[in-house]
């Protein structure tokens, strides 16, 4: 049996696959993540392998199946990656709200017979929010590890109008997708 490393030190993420019953151990990459695609759904596909293939190249690929994933959040043409500080927070907020937008997930599954790299999107809809709804929300802290500055499981929720497609996707890991995926390999 090979033995699934998670390689993100993201909380949720870990959540995710402990919700669905996986044995995984976590070992984050420190890879320095280099950008050469435009197009969201490449960007996180080219980053979630970097990921993968850096923990892979440290495991040396023994008995393991190395999981990497990034997300985005893009909107107009614009990807909205973590806020640097607050006040870029706000404004990723006051460029979502009331609109749709896409976020992205890059999944990356390496083991030492194959390489599977795919994405997932979903459509998320905000509510309008008020300049005391984005200042409160930027207040909590909850914004600022997070792509597009919010989280839909968090505080989030409560300007979330509607989704198109997964949720967990927006969470940061389409476990559905992984784990058939997984089954492949």
């Amino acid at each position: 049996m090979k033995r699934l490393i998670l390689a993100s030190g993201s909380p949720r993420r870990k959540e995710i696959l402990e919700q669905v019953g996986l044995d995984f151990c976590v070992l984050p990459s420190d890879v320095e993540e280099v950008i050469t695609k435009q197009v969201p759904s490449d960007i996180v596909m080219e980053l979630s392998r970097q990921k993968a293939e850096d923990v892979f190249e440290k495991v040396k690929g023994k008995h393991s199946i190395v999981l990497g994933a990034d997300t985005v959040v893009a909107y107009d043409g614009k990807i909205l990656g973590k806020p640097k500080n607050e006040e870029d927070a706000a404004n990723m907020l006051r460029m979502l709200s009331g609109k749709k937008h896409s976020v992205y997930t890059g999944v990356t599954l390496i083991s030492d017979r194959c390489r599977n790299t795919f994405y997932e999107e979903t459509l998320v809809e905000f509510y309008p929010m008020s300049e005391t709804d984005i200042e409160a929300y930027v207040w909590s802290g909850e914004p600022m590890d997070k792509a597009g500055a919010y989280g839909i499981q968090g505080k989030a929720a409560a300007f979330i109008k509607g989704i198109e497609g997964d949720y967990y996707n927006v969470v940061g890991l389409p476990i559905a997708k992984v784990l058939r995926n997984l089954q492949k390999m």
